[in-house]
């Protein structure tokens, strides 16, 4: 386990770092990703979200998702994928930037997975808890330290 993060000395604007642990996620009993090569986004006040590579994510069981499109203040416009697996749909398992803003270029082709919306997500053996809120996705391993942004009463921190 790594050193242990304050998520209130992340910085804001949010930083880009690489992923130091393997990320693997599953779904309806079938490995959705599993990356060595994932990136992490630091932001004051929030677990880390990651972002996976898309050739390190089962794409062909992503689709597009008539769930809302979102801004970010800081990566642009988010788009929304749904998990399609044996005839059942997972709607907004996941988002991506396809035309990050600049500073953010490396999250192009990458993809976000919410650990809330899954069975299971890791960093190597941990399985990770999900930041609260319907919004927020960042992922929670026992080497981080709080509060965290997203339960109910924190919207204005």
């Amino acid at each position: 386990m790594s050193a242990a993060e304050a998520v209130w000395d992340y910085p804001r604007p949010p930083a880009v770092v690489d992923c130091e642990r393997r990320v693997r996620v599953e779904l309806a009993g079938v490995t959705l990703a599993d990356s060595k090569r994932a990136l992490r986004v630091l932001e004051t006040s929030h677990p880390p979200t990651i972002y996976i590579p898309a050739g390190d994510v089962r794409m062909d069981l992503l689709t597009d998702s008539a769930v809302r499109s979102t801004w970010c203040e800081f990566k642009g416009a988010a788009r929304y994928l749904d998990a399609l697996i044996e005839g059942r749909r997972f709607q907004a398992v996941a988002w991506f930037y396809p035309a990050p803003t600049p500073g953010y270029e490396a999250l192009r082709e990458h993809i976000s997975i919410y650990p809330g919306r899954v069975d299971a997500a890791w960093l190597d053996d941990e399985l990770v808890s999900a930041q609260e809120s319907d919004f927020y996705g960042g992922w929670i391993s026992a080497d981080l330290i709080g509060p965290f942004k997203g339960p109910a009463g924190t919207l204005g921190w």
